[in-house]
């Protein structure tokens, strides 16, 4: 359940094939399906069950090369095996590759091509990356080690893929490849994986460099810190020794600053007093003691 979790996550978890499926397999009691060069098979294969395929090669595909590749679109997850066959012929698991992510799907494959071809397992650093991100760039290319079986002998060879979905099956694509129409891609893998051989040696050098300049910079930002702290104390004991040049006493200069608020406060209000419009009540008064008297000057009093 930890590891299905895990996975949901992104965290690749390593897991082992089903020993059910291992022992079946080594007592000859699977179904073996024919693959056929160039031909992909697409179906959909149970949780910890395996589905089983083999290949017949000739002399010459064996010389140019050959290749068997899973992919899922559903970017489920699954793990190619290839089969030795035993003189009992019963099937020994000989090497896996687990699917990767790879754009829009998850995939694996294996290249006999006559060379030293690598694998890369992301499962290494897993735990790592959790811990420490960088210790986790500095060791992404441990996973990455040569594949035992670099090429096939003529005749016939077993593949499976194996469901190691938690929850659900895993629908795939197989196909086996001849590499002869491969040329040029098979020395761009060469000298690309040359060359991640080279960055791999050339990591651990950086790393001794990464950790002592990141010591640095550290150290360089808690120093940071310090010296603008320091500044601002030295600043405000400059401010308060300048207030201090003065005779004034601090109480007279507390009076004075509070008589100072007092008077702003008193002009405030009258100009507020002055700027006030006469009320309703005040300008009936005005107009009752400015009624004009008549006298009637026929009638003496």
């Amino acid at each position: 359940m930890f590891a299905a979790l895990f996975s949901k996550l992104g965290v690749p978890i390593k897991t082992t094939v089903s020993a059910t499926v291992l022992e079946e397999a080594l007592n000859g009691a699977v179904i073996v399906r024919p693959l056929q060069l160039g031909q992909p098979i697409s179906r959909k294969v149970e949780k910890q069950c395996a589905h089983f395929y083999s290949v017949t090669i000739t002399e010459d595909e064996a010389r140019d090369g050959f290749v068997c590749r899973v992919q899922s679109s559903d970017k489920s997850k699954f793990k190619l095996l290839y089969f030795e066959l035993e003189e009992n012929g019963g099937l020994s698991l000989a090497l896996q590759e687990d699917s990767a992510k790879t754009g829009k799907v998850t995939s694996a494959g294996m290249y006999f091509l006559g060379f030293p071809v690598y694998c890369l397992d992301q499962t290494t650093n897993s735990v790592a990356a959790a811990k420490d991100p960088d210790a986790a760039f500095f060791k992404k290319l441990d996973g990455f080690q040569p594949c035992e079986i670099t090429e096939l002998k003529p005749g016939k060879h077993v593949f499976a893929v194996y469901g190691d979905n938690f929850f659900k099956s895993v629908s795939y694509t197989i196909e086996a490849i001849c590499a002869a129409p491969f040329i040029e891609e098979k020395e761009n893998l060469r000298a690309v994986e040359a060359e991640i051989l080279s960055k791999r040696a050339e990591l651990s050098k950086f790393e001794t460099e990464y950790r002592e300049v990141l010591a640095q910079f550290t150290e360089m930002t808690g120093r940071y810190t310090k010296e603008m702290q320091e500044i601002d104390e030295l600043l405000k004991q400059r401010n308060e020794i300048h207030a201090s040049y003065t005779t004034i006493p601090l109480i007279k200069r507390s009076s004075s600053r509070k008589k100072s608020k007092a008077a702003s406060k008193e002009a405030k209000e009258d100009g507020e007093v002055r700027d006030r419009k006469p009320s309703t009540r005040d300008r009936t008064k005005k107009k009752w003691y400015n009624i004009p008297l008549k006298v009637d000057k026929r009638k003496p009093c």
